[in-house]
């Protein structure tokens, strides 16, 4: 059984001081949670006083981007070294947002999941097709290619921590949400990939987490499918309350 993964991704929202107020609110509503691991992914500035702020909760915390290079003259770039020396456990990695605007790769994606292995943190890695891909009958090609390049080289005693997201990028941040059909049909996709890519052993014990504007109202119709195993939320995981509905409902 894969355990569900319910993660908030902020993207460029709260600072610190409302990032340790979001958890003041939402860790008592999850103190006894034990159907799934939640993580929270705050923007880089917030990360050092979330981490502190977790400590002893039920919760993980996350970053949302790191660069493949332990370190060396990348201005503003944040090494895996700096992120698991601030005592994150997490890294989100190839966002669609990072490739729509800042020119992320699936070769980069590749560097940044080896390194991120190597530095033993979880990374959630984010793949889905662009509206265009699936009107034009392409969502099977775009996932398996996806897939293939993120995992070429992985070690495969360290592949079984790896995390995929699949992001239908038409359904981010723009109401539209992949019917449950839809979603995991692609699911299904990736995790045939991944067991082409690595074996059908590491496969089966892969999570695949759902992203795309998922919501308290269809969060337990994704989640229960058997090749979800959890979600990627970014609005709707800026609101404490809504946040905990989310994963009340996928856990229900």
């Amino acid at each position: 059984m894969r355990k569900l993964l319910i993660a908030a991704n902020w993207k460029m929202y709260k600072t610190p001081a409302e990032s340790t107020a979001f958890l003041t609110h939402f860790s008592p509503l999850v103190k006894h949670n034990d159907k799934c691991d939640i993580v929270l992914c705050p923007a880089m500035t917030s990360l050092p006083a979330l981490v502190d702020a977790a400590r002893g909760k039920s919760v993980f915390i996350g970053a949302q981007n790191m660069c493949w290079k332990n370190e060396g003259a990348f201005t503003g770039e944040t090494s895996p070294v700096m992120i698991t020396a601030i005592g994150a456990t997490h890294v989100i990695i190839g966002h669609s947002e990072r490739r729509q605007y800042f020119n992320e790769t699936d070769t980069t994606v590749n560097l940044k999941l080896k390194s991120a292995l190597e530095h033993s943190l979880i990374p959630i890695v984010c793949i889905g097709e662009q509206l265009e891909e699936r009107e034009s009958d392409k969502t099977r090609s775009v996932l398996e290619l996806q897939t293939t390049v993120a995992l070429e080289g992985i070690d495969h005693a360290k592949a079984a921590s790896i995390i995929f997201a699949y992001e239908p990028v038409w359904a981010i941040g723009t109401g539209r949400t992949a019917t449950p059909e839809i979603a995991d049909d692609a699911h299904r996709i990736i995790r045939a990939q991944i067991a082409k890519s690595l074996t059908p052993e590491l496969a089966a014990k892969i999570r695949i987490l759902y992203g795309g504007s998922v919501k308290p109202d269809n969060a337990r119709a994704l989640c229960c499918l058997e090749d979800i195993d959890g979600a990627l939320v970014g609005g709707a995981s800026l609101d404490p309350q809504s946040f905990f509905e989310i994963i009340r409902n996928a856990t229900s």
